[in-house]
């Protein structure tokens, strides 16, 4: 068996822990926890205690079906905190002027020397493209002659205060966060193609509480963006627009949605219990849809508007990749192609193996993502500081020194069952 490694997926509807063996073809699941989200609204802790307690929960069942005592795991992050922008940095060629990988990184750690305030904290540093003497698009400069080399980096910020919070309820359940991952960035890395990466593709990625979307071109990530919309407010509408409890407003979404009121009967209906009233009454489906379309063409707009906004929208030729929990409501991919004029398709998590089933759901798509994510970024972690004989990146974002102490070691104590 290979390595083993654990993500933890916290969201503002559930808790997922998967624990899995990342291999070349697939990910072998082997471990899966969930548990209803409390204390995270949109990205950001509320309540500490209560959110702490459903991690634990998640943690514990994933323990129960594995046989494993996990003892590290990566998270994942999102929220409207969450920002990007794009930085460039310069390096001499050393050596005989072909480009070594201690030049790549003296690049990237110039392009990441940048001014950010004190409350924030960088999470990722992704390499975009690199010129060398001037020339441009160079994929990878490696062995490559040349003077003067130049890298163009995307990094992403995050709120210092709100990751503090989340890592605090993690480990308060004795779990260490190796790193924090963005949600986008990880649903990504198992839903979308190679040819989709290359030709240039949106990921949205709607999940209970935000709406996160990455622009991949050429490759490599160009865009990311964090919308402070999603489900929790397509069944905040339900439940106002009828006047129902919540709960039971997520309960007449799931059974009775949909996006699309053209699609609907207009003459079928459905029993509920409105407040105030002591008999259930009929509602037509069709002014349920009218419902949740007003909101979810909403949250199609402010994704067009994102995408113009970057400047990439005329470079997505692949359209756009629809993943979340949300992705799930019947009718979203033909209001998305609508309303955004692309090519749209929804996407799950595939070449998972093992407790494939359980996680073969576009509400997945982070979650299994976190796995090889996390693991391809230490394993870049690692190699950056064998190169540059350092023991920290610093930067907080990274946690370089702490996963040089237990690189690849996420489950404990039980050694021998790893092997």
């Amino acid at each position: 068996m290979g390595e083993l490694v654990v993500g933890i997926d916290v969201g503002t509807t559930k808790v997922c822990t998967i624990v899995g063996e990342v291999r070349e073809e697939d990910i072998y699941v082997v471990g899966l926890g969930v548990e209803p989200s409390r204390g995270m609204q949109k990205g950001v802790v509320t309540d500490m205690n209560a959110l702490t307690a459903a991690i634990s929960s998640s943690v514990h069942k994933a323990e129960r079906s594995s046989g494993y005592e996990i003892g590290r795991a990566f998270v994942s992050l999102a929220g409207s905190h969450i920002s990007s922008i794009n930085s460039r940095g310069v390096a001499g060629i050393s050596g005989a002027h072909a480009v070594q990988p201690e030049d790549v990184e003296r690049a990237i750690l110039n392009a990441r020397a940048i001014a950010i305030p004190h409350n924030r904290e960088v999470l990722h540093v992704i390499p975009r493209t690199y010129s060398l003497d001037g020339n441009e698009g160079v994929r990878s400069p490696l062995g490559m002659h040349g003077f003067r080399l130049e890298v163009e980096t995307h990094i992403i910020t995050a709120s210092a205060t709100t990751v503090q919070n989340l890592e605090t309820c993690v480990e308060s359940t004795g779990v260490y966060v190796d790193r924090f991952i963005l949600n986008p960035l990880a649903s990504g890395d198992v839903v979308l193609t190679p040819t989709e990466r290359e030709m240039g593709v949106m990921v949205v990625d709607i999940g209970g509480g935000t709406t996160d979307l990455a622009i991949f071109i050429e490759g490599t990530i160009w865009h990311t963006a964090v919308l402070p919309v999603a489900g929790w407010h397509v069944t905040n509408d339900v439940a106002h627009g009828l006047r129902l409890p919540f709960e039971m407003a997520e309960a007449v979404k799931r059974q009775y949605g949909h996006a699309d009121k053209r699609e609907v009967d207009p003459l079928e209906s459905f029993p509920v219990q409105p407040f105030g009233e002591e008999l259930p009454s009929k509602v037509l489906r069709r002014d349920l849809a009218h419902i949740i379309g007003a909101r979810v063409e909403e949250i199609f707009e402010l994704v067009l508007q994102e995408a113009k906004r970057s400047g990439y929208d005329g470079l997505l030729p692949a359209g756009v990749v629809l993943t979340g929990g949300s992705a799930l409501l019947p009718g979203i991919r033909e209001v998305a192609s609508r309303v955004m004029r692309m090519p749209v398709r929804i996407a799950q998590p595939e070449k998972v193996t093992g407790m494939a089933d359980a996680l073969r759901s576009p509400a997945f798509s982070t979650s299994v993502g976190l796995l090889r994510l996390g693991l391809a970024l230490d394993l870049e972690d690692q190699q950056r500081l064998a190169r540059l004989g350092q023991h920290s990146s610093g930067g907080s974002g990274f946690k370089l020194g702490k996963v040089l102490g237990g690189l690849f070691r996420r489950l404990l104590p039980d050694e021998e069952s790893t092997e």
